[in-house]
């Protein structure tokens, strides 16, 4: 009994301690894993048309991941959750970005990481969420699209119902003008006939300006030198009279100084005696008017009896 029950400790014991190492082994290789692997989240603002979980996720064109998950935002529902579960030696900056992109055109769609430079801080160091947010761009087939779309717009905006009758009625208009035209023809072949003409007569007329021009240019250099010489006979005489001005007044300097010290000075008292005298000489006048009898005998005039 003794050795029965060695041997079921024993079997027991085994059991255990191989279980033990297995759940430890597997521990150890989950951790290993999970060790070299680092997800993040992409957002994107597009459809992720043929995108599935397990697509491939690329960096520069190396395969670098897969993935995990895609959802859509429980908030807004044009928007696309996208889980990636990416290497984690894989150099994610704080300017990477992602976006959907296609190999050939009838390859899988996969998602391609862009950009990441030398001096940006990887990602992981700087947002510490569990799983870091890449920011996403728009993809060539999404810049593809929103072109045509604004283009088909712009498209359907010219050719309105409003553009097209504008087009039919500048098309009536120039059917229009030609008919008149066509109809004038022999008007127009006359007035052209006069342009030609008239346009042959400006040239002559042209050509004798141009020769009357000529012959003033040729009278007036001939006689340009004989201009000069009386001109500058002109200025010689203005001189020289500007000279005999100038020695003037040098020669009568103090006479001059003199009459304008002395001789204006006494201007003032003539003026005021020369007042004087006239006023004078007006009295006599008013005088000889009033009575020139009593004036000249200095008597007074005789008063007028006034009877009281």
């Amino acid at each position: 009994m003794e050795t029965k029950a060695n041997y079921v400790l024993i079997g027991a014991f085994t059991i255990v301690v191989t279980a033990t190492l297995l759940l430890f082994a597997l521990w150890a290789a989950k951790y290993s894993s999970e060790k070299d692997w680092q997800e993040y989240s992409v957002v994107f603002n597009e459809p992720v048309t043929g995108l599935s979980e397990g697509s491939s996720v690329q960096y520069n064109g190396i395969s670098v991941g897969t993935v995990e998950s895609l959802k859509l935002a429980p908030e807004d529902p044009r928007r696309v959750l996208a889980t990636l579960r990416i290497q984690s030696e894989t150099p994610i900056k704080t300017d990477t970005r992602a976006k959907m992109s296609q190999s050939g055109i009838t390859g899988p769609p996969f998602i391609q990481l862009t950009g990441g430079s030398p001096n940006a801080p990887l990602l992981v160091s700087v947002d510490h969420r569990e799983k870091p947010v890449i920011l996403t761009e728009s993809s060539a087939l999404q810049n593809i699209a929103d072109t045509a779309n604004r283009l088909v717009a712009r498209l359907d905006q010219v050719l309105s119902e409003k553009n097209i009758q504008h087009v039919s009625n500048t098309l009536n208009n120039i059917d229009a003008l030609t008919t008149s035209i066509a109809s004038e023809r022999e008007d127009l072949r006359a007035v052209i006939a006069n342009a030609k003409a008239s346009s042959a007569e400006l040239n002559a007329t042209l050509v004798q300006a141009h020769g009357v021009v000529n012959d003033v240019d040729r009278d007036l250099a001939s006689k340009l030198p004989g201009l000069v010489a009386k001109l500058d006979g002109t200025l010689d005489k203005l001189q020289s009279a500007a000279n005999g001005a100038n020695g003037i007044v040098n020669e009568n300097r103090a006479a001059i100084h003199s009459f304008a010290n002395d001789g204006l000075g006494q201007v003032g008292p003539t003026l005021t005696e020369l007042r004087s005298l006239v006023r004078d000489l007006r009295q006599v006048t008013d005088r000889l008017d009033s009575g020139p009898t009593s004036y000249l005998l200095g008597r007074e005039r005789p008063k007028e009896f006034e009877p009281k």
